[in-house]
Protein backbone atom coordinates (compact mmCIF):
# COMPACT_ATOMS: atom_id res chain seq x y z
CA UNK A 1 0.00 0.00 0.00
CA UNK A 2 2.94 1.93 0.26
CA UNK A 3 3.43 5.35 -1.62
CA UNK A 4 6.67 6.60 -1.17
CA UNK A 5 7.09 9.94 0.02
CA UNK A 6 9.79 12.48 -1.09
CA UNK A 7 13.02 13.47 0.35
CA UNK A 8 12.09 16.56 1.68
CA UNK A 9 8.62 18.80 2.63
CA UNK A 10 6.63 15.42 3.28
CA UNK A 11 4.37 17.08 5.92
CA UNK A 12 4.43 20.12 4.20
CA UNK A 13 0.25 21.23 3.74
CA UNK A 14 -0.71 21.92 -0.24
CA UNK A 15 -2.07 25.00 -1.34
CA UNK A 16 -6.16 24.23 -1.11
CA UNK A 17 -6.11 21.46 1.60
CA UNK A 18 -8.35 22.88 3.76
CA UNK A 19 -10.87 23.52 0.72
CA UNK A 20 -10.18 20.23 -0.26
CA UNK A 21 -11.18 18.32 2.88
CA UNK A 22 -14.28 16.84 4.37
CA UNK A 23 -15.78 15.52 7.82
CA UNK A 24 -17.35 11.68 7.50
CA UNK A 25 -19.08 9.86 9.64
CA UNK A 26 -19.31 5.69 8.97
CA UNK A 27 -21.49 3.75 10.92
CA UNK A 28 -23.95 0.69 10.63
CA UNK A 29 -26.70 2.37 8.71
CA UNK A 30 -23.99 3.68 6.12
CA UNK A 31 -21.60 7.22 5.39
CA UNK A 32 -23.01 10.53 6.27
CA UNK A 33 -21.64 14.16 6.51
CA UNK A 34 -19.65 16.28 3.69
CA UNK A 35 -17.41 13.85 3.15
CA UNK A 36 -20.54 11.44 2.22
CA UNK A 37 -22.16 13.55 -0.13
CA UNK A 38 -18.29 14.12 -1.85
CA UNK A 39 -18.56 10.22 -2.22
CA UNK A 40 -21.97 10.28 -3.56
CA UNK A 41 -21.47 12.65 -6.12
CA UNK A 42 -18.39 10.90 -7.16
CA UNK A 43 -19.97 7.36 -7.44
CA UNK A 44 -22.47 8.50 -9.48
CA UNK A 45 -20.65 9.19 -12.35
CA UNK A 46 -18.63 5.78 -12.04
CA UNK A 47 -19.01 2.62 -13.29
CA UNK A 48 -15.94 1.17 -11.55
CA UNK A 49 -15.14 1.87 -7.96
CA UNK A 50 -12.05 1.03 -6.65
CA UNK A 51 -10.87 0.81 -2.92
CA UNK A 52 -7.04 0.52 -2.28
CA UNK A 53 -6.78 -0.32 1.38
CA UNK A 54 -5.01 -1.74 4.53
CA UNK A 55 -5.85 -5.38 4.95
CA UNK A 56 -8.50 -7.32 7.28
CA UNK A 57 -9.54 -4.33 9.73
CA UNK A 58 -12.88 -3.88 10.82
CA UNK A 59 -13.35 -0.30 9.70
CA UNK A 60 -13.02 -0.43 6.53
CA UNK A 61 -15.34 -3.14 5.40
CA UNK A 62 -17.74 -0.83 7.46
CA UNK A 63 -16.56 1.75 4.97
CA UNK A 64 -16.90 -0.85 1.57
CA UNK A 65 -20.33 -1.11 2.66
CA UNK A 66 -21.18 2.08 3.15
CA UNK A 67 -19.96 2.51 -0.57
CA UNK A 68 -22.01 -0.59 -1.77
CA UNK A 69 -24.88 0.79 -0.10
CA UNK A 70 -24.23 4.24 -2.66
CA UNK A 71 -23.57 2.01 -5.38
CA UNK A 72 -26.50 -0.05 -5.00
CA UNK A 73 -29.53 2.36 -6.18
CA UNK A 74 -27.51 2.96 -9.92
CA UNK A 75 -26.47 -0.89 -10.10
CA UNK A 76 -23.92 -3.01 -8.41
CA UNK A 77 -22.79 -6.46 -10.13
CA UNK A 78 -19.56 -7.50 -8.71
CA UNK A 79 -17.65 -7.58 -5.76
CA UNK A 80 -14.11 -7.87 -6.93
CA UNK A 81 -11.42 -8.81 -4.53
CA UNK A 82 -7.93 -9.94 -3.68
CA UNK A 83 -8.22 -13.87 -3.76
CA UNK A 84 -8.41 -16.27 -6.50
CA UNK A 85 -10.81 -17.22 -8.81
CA UNK A 86 -11.67 -20.84 -7.14
CA UNK A 87 -11.19 -19.41 -3.31
CA UNK A 88 -13.96 -16.57 -4.53
CA UNK A 89 -16.43 -19.49 -6.74
CA UNK A 90 -16.44 -21.30 -2.78
CA UNK A 91 -17.16 -17.57 -1.07
CA UNK A 92 -20.09 -16.34 -3.33
CA UNK A 93 -21.61 -20.13 -3.06
CA UNK A 94 -21.80 -19.10 0.39
CA UNK A 95 -23.08 -15.55 0.61
CA UNK A 96 -26.68 -16.04 1.33
CA UNK A 97 -26.43 -18.34 3.64
CA UNK A 98 -27.52 -18.02 7.17
CA UNK A 99 -24.89 -20.84 8.17
CA UNK A 100 -21.80 -18.84 6.05
CA UNK A 101 -19.16 -18.83 8.54
CA UNK A 102 -19.63 -22.47 9.80
CA UNK A 103 -19.17 -23.69 6.26
CA UNK A 104 -16.52 -21.70 5.37
CA UNK A 105 -14.95 -22.38 8.31
CA UNK A 106 -15.30 -25.89 7.78
CA UNK A 107 -13.24 -25.70 4.42
CA UNK A 108 -10.47 -23.55 6.29
CA UNK A 109 -10.22 -26.24 8.66
CA UNK A 110 -9.65 -28.90 6.24
CA UNK A 111 -7.79 -26.58 4.14
CA UNK A 112 -5.58 -24.34 6.40
CA UNK A 113 -5.16 -21.07 4.49
CA UNK A 114 -7.24 -22.17 1.71
CA UNK A 115 -7.74 -18.30 0.93
CA UNK A 116 -7.02 -15.48 2.03
CA UNK A 117 -8.96 -11.88 3.02
CA UNK A 118 -12.11 -13.64 2.96
CA UNK A 119 -11.32 -15.29 5.83
CA UNK A 120 -11.73 -11.97 7.74
CA UNK A 121 -15.00 -12.29 9.70
CA UNK A 122 -15.72 -9.01 8.89
CA UNK A 123 -14.75 -9.03 5.42
CA UNK A 124 -17.09 -12.21 5.38
CA UNK A 125 -19.77 -10.27 6.60
CA UNK A 126 -19.46 -7.11 4.50
CA UNK A 127 -19.69 -9.21 1.35
CA UNK A 128 -22.24 -10.98 2.62
CA UNK A 129 -24.13 -7.54 3.98
CA UNK A 130 -23.53 -6.00 0.07
CA UNK A 131 -24.68 -9.45 -1.64
CA UNK A 132 -28.19 -9.02 0.29
CA UNK A 133 -28.21 -5.25 -0.93
CA UNK A 134 -27.27 -5.83 -4.55
CA UNK A 135 -30.06 -8.72 -5.51
CA UNK A 136 -29.77 -11.83 -6.30
CA UNK A 137 -27.51 -11.44 -9.69
CA UNK A 138 -24.74 -9.86 -7.65
CA UNK A 139 -21.02 -11.92 -7.79
CA UNK A 140 -18.05 -11.59 -5.68
CA UNK A 141 -15.08 -12.22 -8.24
CA UNK A 142 -11.80 -13.26 -7.05
CA UNK A 143 -8.78 -11.99 -9.84
CA UNK A 144 -5.99 -12.97 -7.82
CA UNK A 145 -3.71 -15.91 -7.84
CA UNK A 146 -5.15 -18.63 -5.59
CA UNK A 147 -3.70 -18.49 -1.92
CA UNK A 148 -0.83 -20.80 -0.34
CA UNK A 149 -2.84 -23.39 1.12
CA UNK A 150 -5.37 -23.81 -1.79
CA UNK A 151 -3.49 -26.71 -3.54
CA UNK A 152 -5.48 -29.22 -1.01
CA UNK A 153 -9.12 -27.71 -2.30
CA UNK A 154 -8.15 -27.40 -5.84
CA UNK A 155 -7.04 -31.26 -5.44
CA UNK A 156 -10.74 -31.69 -4.31
CA UNK A 157 -11.90 -29.89 -6.66
CA UNK A 158 -10.02 -31.82 -9.53
CA UNK A 159 -11.29 -35.56 -8.43
CA UNK A 160 -14.96 -33.92 -8.41
CA UNK A 161 -14.54 -33.18 -12.31
CA UNK A 162 -14.28 -37.02 -12.93
CA UNK A 163 -10.77 -36.99 -14.59
CA UNK A 164 -9.96 -40.70 -16.27
CA UNK A 165 -7.53 -43.34 -14.18
CA UNK A 166 -4.18 -42.17 -15.05
CA UNK A 167 -4.42 -38.18 -13.83
CA UNK A 168 -6.92 -39.52 -11.47
CA UNK A 169 -4.01 -41.64 -9.74
CA UNK A 170 -1.52 -38.44 -10.69
CA UNK A 171 -4.05 -36.09 -8.72
CA UNK A 172 -4.13 -38.34 -5.83
CA UNK A 173 -0.65 -38.69 -5.31
CA UNK A 174 -0.06 -35.20 -4.96
CA UNK A 175 -2.99 -34.94 -2.91
CA UNK A 176 -1.39 -36.84 -0.62
CA UNK A 177 1.81 -34.95 -0.50
CA UNK A 178 -0.08 -31.76 0.06
CA UNK A 179 -1.77 -33.86 2.88
CA UNK A 180 1.25 -34.52 4.52
CA UNK A 181 3.10 -30.95 3.90
CA UNK A 182 0.21 -29.41 5.71
CA UNK A 183 0.44 -31.68 8.96
CA UNK A 184 4.14 -29.91 9.27
CA UNK A 185 3.02 -26.51 8.07
CA UNK A 186 0.08 -26.55 10.61
CA UNK A 187 2.25 -28.26 13.67
CA UNK A 188 5.43 -25.35 12.85
CA UNK A 189 2.77 -22.75 11.67
CA UNK A 190 5.66 -21.61 8.79
CA UNK A 191 4.32 -21.14 5.25
CA UNK A 192 7.47 -22.41 3.76
CA UNK A 193 6.30 -26.02 5.61
CA UNK A 194 3.48 -26.05 2.66
CA UNK A 195 3.17 -28.15 -0.77
CA UNK A 196 3.84 -25.10 -2.96
CA UNK A 197 7.29 -24.78 -0.99
CA UNK A 198 8.01 -28.55 -1.78
CA UNK A 199 6.69 -29.89 -4.45
CA UNK A 200 9.43 -30.35 -7.19
CA UNK A 201 8.98 -29.68 -11.52
CA UNK A 202 8.81 -32.95 -12.23
CA UNK A 203 6.36 -33.75 -9.92
CA UNK A 204 4.25 -31.45 -11.68
CA UNK A 205 5.47 -32.21 -15.17
CA UNK A 206 4.14 -35.81 -14.80
CA UNK A 207 1.24 -34.63 -13.08
CA UNK A 208 0.46 -32.18 -16.01
CA UNK A 209 1.22 -34.49 -18.47
CA UNK A 210 -1.19 -37.22 -16.88
CA UNK A 211 -4.22 -34.59 -17.12
CA UNK A 212 -3.49 -33.61 -20.69
CA UNK A 213 -3.80 -37.49 -21.24
CA UNK A 214 -7.44 -37.61 -19.23
CA UNK A 215 -7.89 -35.37 -16.62
CA UNK A 216 -10.70 -33.01 -19.07
CA UNK A 217 -10.77 -29.41 -19.45
CA UNK A 218 -11.51 -28.58 -16.10
CA UNK A 219 -9.08 -30.30 -14.24
CA UNK A 220 -6.39 -28.78 -16.61
CA UNK A 221 -7.96 -25.70 -15.69
CA UNK A 222 -7.40 -25.85 -12.38
CA UNK A 223 -3.77 -27.33 -12.18
CA UNK A 224 -2.89 -24.15 -14.34
CA UNK A 225 -4.19 -22.50 -11.27
CA UNK A 226 -1.95 -24.79 -8.95
CA UNK A 227 1.55 -23.96 -10.91
CA UNK A 228 0.59 -20.22 -11.81
CA UNK A 229 -0.08 -19.58 -8.03
CA UNK A 230 3.97 -21.56 -7.28
CA UNK A 231 5.40 -19.68 -9.59
CA UNK A 232 4.11 -16.42 -8.25
CA UNK A 233 4.73 -17.19 -4.55
CA UNK A 234 8.41 -18.94 -5.42
CA UNK A 235 9.28 -15.66 -7.47
CA UNK A 236 8.31 -13.45 -4.37
CA UNK A 237 11.16 -15.31 -2.42
CA UNK A 238 13.63 -14.62 -5.19
CA UNK A 239 12.27 -10.81 -6.87
CA UNK A 240 9.05 -9.42 -4.82
CA UNK A 241 9.02 -6.72 -8.00
CA UNK A 242 8.91 -9.82 -11.22
CA UNK A 243 6.48 -11.57 -8.41
CA UNK A 244 3.95 -8.76 -8.19
CA UNK A 245 4.24 -7.70 -12.57
CA UNK A 246 3.44 -11.40 -12.45
CA UNK A 247 0.38 -11.04 -10.45
CA UNK A 248 -0.73 -7.89 -12.01
CA UNK A 249 -1.02 -9.47 -15.13
CA UNK A 250 -2.39 -12.58 -14.20
CA UNK A 251 -4.92 -10.03 -12.79
CA UNK A 252 -5.90 -8.32 -15.54
CA UNK A 253 -6.20 -11.67 -17.40
CA UNK A 254 -8.63 -12.74 -14.93
CA UNK A 255 -10.76 -9.50 -14.88
CA UNK A 256 -11.26 -9.44 -18.89
CA UNK A 257 -12.61 -13.03 -18.27
CA UNK A 258 -15.22 -12.08 -15.84
CA UNK A 259 -15.92 -9.09 -18.19
CA UNK A 260 -16.25 -10.99 -21.49
CA UNK A 261 -18.60 -13.61 -19.85
CA UNK A 262 -21.19 -10.67 -18.84
CA UNK A 263 -24.08 -9.88 -21.82
CA UNK A 264 -23.56 -6.63 -21.05
CA UNK A 265 -21.08 -3.79 -19.12
CA UNK A 266 -21.17 -4.62 -15.24
CA UNK A 267 -20.71 -2.03 -12.57
CA UNK A 268 -18.14 -3.09 -10.65
CA UNK A 269 -16.35 -2.20 -6.89
CA UNK A 270 -12.75 -3.26 -6.26
CA UNK A 271 -11.28 -3.91 -3.03
CA UNK A 272 -7.21 -4.55 -2.73
CA UNK A 273 -4.66 -3.36 -1.46
CA UNK A 274 -3.44 0.37 -1.97
CA UNK A 275 -0.79 -0.80 -4.37
CA UNK A 276 -2.87 -2.34 -6.60
CA UNK A 277 -5.73 0.28 -6.84
CA UNK A 278 -3.75 3.50 -8.23
CA UNK A 279 -3.94 4.93 -11.60
CA UNK A 280 -0.25 5.57 -13.35
CA UNK A 281 2.57 4.53 -11.99
CA UNK A 282 2.20 2.25 -8.82
CA UNK A 283 5.39 2.54 -5.68
CA UNK A 284 6.75 -0.62 -7.11
CA UNK A 285 7.01 1.22 -10.33
CA UNK A 286 4.68 -0.73 -12.04
CA UNK A 287 1.39 -0.21 -13.89
CA UNK A 288 -0.97 -2.43 -11.99
CA UNK A 289 -4.63 -3.72 -11.79
CA UNK A 290 -5.90 0.02 -11.04
CA UNK A 291 -4.37 1.62 -13.72
CA UNK A 292 -5.73 -1.57 -16.27
CA UNK A 293 -9.14 -0.87 -14.91
CA UNK A 294 -8.71 3.46 -15.35
CA UNK A 295 -7.36 2.35 -19.15
CA UNK A 296 -10.43 0.49 -19.59
CA UNK A 297 -12.70 2.74 -18.37
CA UNK A 298 -11.27 5.32 -20.49
CA UNK A 299 -11.37 3.14 -23.55
CA UNK A 300 -15.34 2.65 -22.88
CA UNK A 301 -16.11 6.66 -21.97
CA UNK A 302 -16.80 5.42 -18.52
CA UNK A 303 -15.81 6.67 -15.24
CA UNK A 304 -13.22 5.21 -12.75
CA UNK A 305 -13.32 6.19 -9.13
CA UNK A 306 -10.24 5.48 -7.01
CA UNK A 307 -10.18 5.89 -3.14
CA UNK A 308 -7.76 5.22 -1.01
CA UNK A 309 -8.19 4.42 2.73
CA UNK A 310 -5.85 4.37 5.65
CA UNK A 311 -6.12 4.78 9.18
CA UNK A 312 -4.06 7.15 11.36
CA UNK A 313 -3.35 4.76 14.05
CA UNK A 314 -4.46 1.57 15.78
CA UNK A 315 -3.69 -1.94 15.48
CA UNK A 316 -2.85 -3.70 12.44
CA UNK A 317 -3.84 -7.63 11.77
CA UNK A 318 -0.97 -9.16 10.44
CA UNK A 319 0.00 -13.20 9.67
CA UNK A 320 0.08 -15.57 11.97
CA UNK A 321 1.20 -18.67 10.24
CA UNK A 322 -0.38 -21.68 8.66
CA UNK A 323 -4.17 -21.91 9.71
CA UNK A 324 -3.39 -19.69 12.92
CA UNK A 325 -5.16 -16.20 13.84
CA UNK A 326 -3.41 -13.04 13.17
CA UNK A 327 -0.88 -11.50 15.21
CA UNK A 328 -1.38 -7.60 16.34
CA UNK A 329 0.51 -4.69 15.65
CA UNK A 330 0.14 -1.21 17.30
CA UNK A 331 0.99 1.43 14.41
CA UNK A 332 0.76 5.30 13.88
CA UNK A 333 0.67 5.65 10.15
CA UNK A 334 3.17 8.73 9.88
CA UNK A 335 5.56 7.12 11.62
CA UNK A 336 6.33 5.37 8.75
CA UNK A 337 8.54 7.67 5.96
CA UNK A 338 6.54 6.42 3.45
CA UNK A 339 3.24 7.99 4.89
CA UNK A 340 4.99 11.62 6.36
CA UNK A 341 3.14 13.26 4.04
CA UNK A 342 -0.02 12.45 5.22
CA UNK A 343 0.54 14.08 8.17
CA UNK A 344 -1.85 17.52 6.92
CA UNK A 345 -4.17 15.15 6.07
CA UNK A 346 -4.93 13.22 9.30
CA UNK A 347 -8.01 13.66 11.05
CA UNK A 348 -7.93 16.28 13.68
CA UNK A 349 -7.82 15.49 17.61
CA UNK A 350 -11.70 16.64 17.89
CA UNK A 351 -12.17 14.20 14.70
CA UNK A 352 -10.44 11.42 16.72
CA UNK A 353 -12.23 12.17 20.12
CA UNK A 354 -15.88 12.22 17.89
CA UNK A 355 -14.56 9.07 15.77
CA UNK A 356 -14.87 11.20 12.89
CA UNK A 357 -12.87 10.37 9.31
CA UNK A 358 -11.61 12.36 7.04
CA UNK A 359 -12.11 13.34 3.36
CA UNK A 360 -9.11 14.77 1.36
CA UNK A 361 -10.72 15.16 -2.48
CA UNK A 362 -7.63 15.05 -4.49
CA UNK A 363 -9.02 16.03 -7.50
CA UNK A 364 -9.35 19.60 -6.41
CA UNK A 365 -5.86 19.36 -5.59
CA UNK A 366 -5.15 18.61 -9.27
CA UNK A 367 -6.59 22.51 -10.59
CA UNK A 368 -4.50 24.47 -8.27
CA UNK A 369 -1.73 26.59 -9.82
CA UNK A 370 0.33 26.35 -6.84
CA UNK A 371 2.64 23.23 -6.77
CA UNK A 372 2.39 20.14 -4.45
CA UNK A 373 4.95 20.65 -2.05
CA UNK A 374 6.34 16.81 -1.88
CA UNK A 375 6.89 14.44 -4.71
CA UNK A 376 4.59 12.44 -2.53
CA UNK A 377 1.80 14.70 -2.45
CA UNK A 378 2.25 14.69 -6.49
CA UNK A 379 2.25 10.60 -6.73
CA UNK A 380 -0.86 10.10 -4.45
CA UNK A 381 -2.84 13.58 -6.19
CA UNK A 382 -2.65 11.58 -9.75
CA UNK A 383 -2.87 8.33 -8.43
CA UNK A 384 -6.13 8.59 -6.64
CA UNK A 385 -9.08 10.68 -6.81
CA UNK A 386 -9.80 10.46 -3.24
CA UNK A 387 -8.22 9.78 0.21
CA UNK A 388 -9.92 8.11 3.41
CA UNK A 389 -8.39 8.64 6.86
CA UNK A 390 -10.07 6.74 9.32
CA UNK A 391 -9.19 8.09 13.30
CA UNK A 392 -8.27 4.20 14.39
CA UNK A 393 -8.10 0.84 12.56
CA UNK A 394 -8.91 -2.27 15.07
CA UNK A 395 -8.09 -5.68 14.03
CA UNK A 396 -10.41 -8.33 12.33
CA UNK A 397 -10.17 -11.76 13.44
CA UNK A 398 -9.87 -14.96 11.06
CA UNK A 399 -12.73 -17.79 10.58
CA UNK A 400 -11.51 -21.39 10.43
CA UNK A 401 -8.02 -20.99 13.00
CA UNK A 402 -6.66 -22.48 15.72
Amino acid sequence: MTIPSGPAQEDAVPVGLDAARATLRVDAAGLHGAGAAILAEAISSARYVLIGEDHLSREIPAFTLGICRLMVPDGLDALAVEIGPEAARLVDAHLRRGDRLARLAAVLTAHPDAFAFQNGRDESDMAAACAALAGPDFQLWGLDQEFLGAPGYLFEQMRAARPGPIARAAIARLAAADRAATRRAVASGAAGDLFLYHVDDRQLAETDAAILHDGGAHVAALFDALCETRAIYLRQEEDGRASNFRRARLMQRTLLRYLAARPRPPRLLFKFGAVHMGKGINALGQRDLGDFVAEHAREEGVGALHIAVYGARGVRALYGGVGRQVRHQPFVLTDDADYAWLAPALPSAADTRTGDWTLIDLRRLRTTASPLPSPAWRDAVHRYDLVVVAPELTPSSLIGTL
